[in-house]
């Protein structure tokens, strides 16, 4: 392990939140209410706040302005979308003003959101080479990688994978492949409710969306999970897979496993009805079953 990627894992903790409203985007109006909410999810504990969606370090900017010490990374940022040129620019500008506080999460989307979508791994090859001639080290980057080639290249040209549904098993299988050293943080997401049908409803209809990914379905099937578990919205085995939801020690065991399972840290998504508002009061919670 370099000492960047030490730094990276001593950084961030255990814990983190994913989060896609903590990204201003195109509507700036509640900024100051993210930056308010991003200082205290800092004194919450929290080690790192991962931007949801296809962000940048713009997107980061002001939360790391807003905040003394907590790491802030994209999870993810589109290899389609952005030239490496300009990622690696905006990340030695964050790293000049603030060092260490930003970390690059990229990603190769999906074949049904990017136009001409094609080998997907090769094209992550050369966007690292990009970034490497462009002077951005891998020591400040992270992969949202699902499956074993691209686990092996978080392995071997960045500081670790950062991958966005899964489940303990898979993060076991993640660990083995990437070793020791490299930084392992997995998505996972809570509902805060210990009402079965209600909790799972929250959770299969935020589900729904990602059930019409190809590399998501096919994780799952790789993992174990039938044809019948990725239709109709999502069997009830699927939905307790990758969702936290009941009491506070039953949430806290669901998190524990995936540390259990070899994760150095795991990138906390709280999953409500309403997605649209800051669920400050569920970062609290939650924040209060991990101590």
């Amino acid at each position: 392990m370099n000492d960047a990627t030490a730094s990276l894992k001593e950084s961030v903790g255990r814990y983190g939140v994913w989060s896609v409203q903590l990204r201003s985007g195109e509507d700036p109006s509640g900024d100051a209410e993210r930056a308010q909410a991003a200082a205290e999810l800092e004194q919450l504990g929290y080690g790192a706040l991962w931007l949801g969606g296809n962000t940048a370090a713009r997107d980061a900017a002001p939360l790391i302005e807003a905040t003394s010490r907590i790491v802030v990374g994209t999870s993810i940022q589109s290899i389609w979308e952005h030239e490496a040129s300009s990622a690696a620019a905006g990340f030695a500008e964050l790293e000049v003003s603030h060092p260490g506080r930003f970390v690059l999460g990229l990603g190769v989307s999906h074949g049904p959101r990017v136009e001409g979508y094609s080998r997907p791994y090769s094209t992550m090859v050369g966007y690292l080479d990009d970034l490497d001639k462009a002077g951005m080290r891998a020591g400040h980057r992270l992969l949202a990688a699902l499956g074993p080639r691209m686990l092996e290249l978080s392995r071997d040209r960045a500081a670790g994978a950062i991958p966005y549904l899964v489940t303990p098993e898979h993060t076991a299988q993640a660990r083995e492949r990437l070793g020791e050293g490299p930084l392992l943080a997995p998505e996972f997401k809570v509902v805060l409710d210990s009402d079965p049908a209600r909790a799972r409803a929250t959770a299969r209809a935020y589900l729904a969306m990602y059930l019409q990914l190809p590399n998501y379905t096919k994780n799952f099937l790789n993992l174990g999970f039938t044809e019948a578990d990725v239709t109709g919205g999502g069997s009830d085995r699927l939905i307790d897979a990758v969702f936290a939801w009941g009491d506070e020690s039953t949430i806290r065991a669901r998190v524990d496993a995936f540390h259990a399972a070899g994760a150095d840290h795991v990138a906390l998504q709280l999953v409500e009805d309403d997605m649209t508002r800051l669920p400050r009061e569920g970062w609290r919670r939650l924040a209060s079953l991990l101590t």
